[in-house]
């Protein structure tokens, strides 16, 4: 998994709430043995049934069409587990999702392959303030390192993640790769084992 550090971009307005994964990434496309998850994202609203650019959706529209935050609403990525619904994401082009808040299996996968959720809760008048600084002239910029966001005009909106999520999403590391940081230790703890209770140990062939 690559690193996240910061992204720096446009950030698109999808104020919607309870958007699921199959409209994230919609299952028609996924009939496909390597379907072009950049194209199928939000799939069934980027394009009319003749196949072309739908104007009205906000990722069609010149100012949202290279975004790189995608700013949205509450329980976003409800729905199925599918991880192309992230996968969709990071094809496009998206390295950050600032919403209300997020499915939690939806937030999980997020966080196992590079992209960043930040939570900006409806309780929290930052979410709305942000919003009014969205327009497509000028980029955000996410950074994970500061765990803050900093808006085209300079106004900061901090945001929590715990430390281990953001160890592991600096680092790019997986759940494998967690545990391949403390190898050290874990053959320290097997090298006791083996001379103080042998018989706790596996013997190859028995």
């Amino acid at each position: 998994m690559q690193g996240f550090t910061t992204v720096t971009g446009t950030a698109a307005p999808l104020l919607l709430d309870d958007i699921n994964t199959d409209q994230i990434a919609p299952g028609v496309y996924l009939r496909h043995f390597r379907p072009d998850y950049a194209a199928l994202l939000f799939g069934l609203r980027r394009y009319k049934p003749d196949g072309s650019d739908d104007p009205g959706f906000v990722l069609n529209q010149p100012q949202y069409r290279q975004a790189r935050i995608l700013v949205t609403g509450a329980n976003f990525g409800c729905g199925s587990s599918r991880e192309q619904a992230v996968w969709a994401m990071t094809a496009f082009g998206i390295g950050c999702i600032v919403a209300r808040g997020f499915a939690d299996i939806y937030r999980e996968n997020c966080l196992k392959n590079g992209l960043l959720p930040v939570v900006l809760g409806e309780a929290m008048p930052a979410f709305e303030a942000l919003v009014t600084r969205i327009d497509g002239s000028a980029p955000f910029t996410v950074s994970l390192e500061e765990r803050h966001i900093l808006a085209p005009d300079g106004t900061r909106f901090d945001f929590a993640i715990s430390d281990g999520e953001r160890h592991a999403l600096l680092h790019g590391l997986d759940d494998i790769g967690l545990t391949l940081e403390l190898a050290d230790t874990i053959a320290a703890w097997e090298a006791q084992i083996s001379a103080t209770a042998p018989w706790q140990q596996n013997i190859p062939g028995k």
